[in-house]
């Protein structure tokens, strides 16, 4: 392996890490500001950077070729991506702890490949199907504290809410799915986040009002810090390292390293917020994880690559 394959291969561990640290991040923004200040706050600086970005690249020319209909699925992509799951994302984590939280990634590609079947009937075997039913079955697991059967019952509003997550994330990706086939990735992902940022910014003016930017001083340090953490690295950096990989490695390689997110989740939320890690976390992580290998084993067996979903 030469130096360039072996640094994107780290760069993709460092992405799978910042996208596990958006759980604790989150949860301590959740604590300390309002869902849709904080999220608007988020995308108004991940946007700054994307921006500068897609300049340096040379890309700013492409948005003068966007047609009526690209824009729209653009928007679209925002909308249920950027808005829903962001609100979905912060709201949940005022009640569910991190670590728990991040085990919910395992549905977002589960979810995707089930729609991508049905909508775009895309090809399965029997490698994808026996991943996708243990990465479900660890999710819920580990969701339900280890009593799966009794999750409609049991679970509250924040677990409700981390499935809107999962559907929120896999809408924008098959949304994105459509929309790439003429819009660049970097294109694509920076007009989704400055037309998240906006629809952020107006619900929040709507909704929550004036007063919870007002109170934003009132915020601790941590909970600044953590915003930062979530806008910068999580958003854009991971994102950059995630596209490098997809580049260099193919989608269905940098795909398999997103098995590593609950895993980081539930370690940053263990050691930064002494969140405790129960044997039921603990199982229902590993069984979603292995689900999630099996799942890009099975791509990989049948010689195509499918494109991966995000945090």
């Amino acid at each position: 392996m030469n130096t360039s394959r072996t640094s994107t291969h780290m760069g993709l561990i460092a992405m799978a890490a910042l996208w596990g640290a958006s759980w604790p991040w989150g949860r301590i923004v959740a604590q300390a500001m309002p869902p849709l200040v904080a999220a608007s706050l988020r995308f108004l600086l991940a946007s700054l950077l994307l921006v500068l970005w897609l300049y340096r690249s040379g890309r700013m020319s492409a948005l003068r070729t966007l047609g009526g209909s690209q824009w729209a699925g653009l928007a679209c992509a925002s909308a249920v991506g950027v808005l829903g799951y962001s609100v979905f994302f912060l709201l949940a984590l005022k009640t569910v702890p991190a670590g728990k939280a991040a085990t919910v990634v395992a549905l977002n590609p589960v979810l995707t490949m089930l729609f991508a079947v049905l909508l775009f009937r895309e090809r399965v075997n029997t490698v994808m199907c026996l991943g996708l039913g243990l990465a479900v079955m660890g999710t819920l697991y580990a969701l339900s504290d280890g009593a799966p059967a009794a999750l409609m019952s049991s679970s509250g509003v924040g677990e409700w809410l981390l499935l809107g997550c999962a559907a929120c994330w896999v809408a924008y990706t098959l949304i994105g799915r459509v929309v790439l086939t003429s819009v660049d990735a970097l294109t694509a992902t920076t007009v989704t986040a400055c037309m998240g940022a906006v629809l952020l910014l107006v619900a929040s003016f709507v909704l929550e009002g004036g007063s919870a930017w007002a109170g934003l001083w009132k915020a601790p340090a941590a909970a600044w810090y953590s915003l930062v953490a979530l806008a910068l690295g999580a958003t854009a950096l991971a994102y950059a390292w995630f596209l490098k990989g997809v580049q260099q490695l193919g989608a269905g390689v940098a795909a398999a390293y997103m098995a590593l997110v609950p895993l980081f989740g539930m370690l940053w939320s263990s050691l930064w917020l002494q969140e405790p890690v129960t044997k039921s976390l603990l199982e229902g992580g590993a069984a979603s994880i292995l689900g999630m290998l099996l799942m890009n084993a099975g791509r990989m067996r049948m010689g195509r690559e499918v494109p991966a979903t995000n945090v």
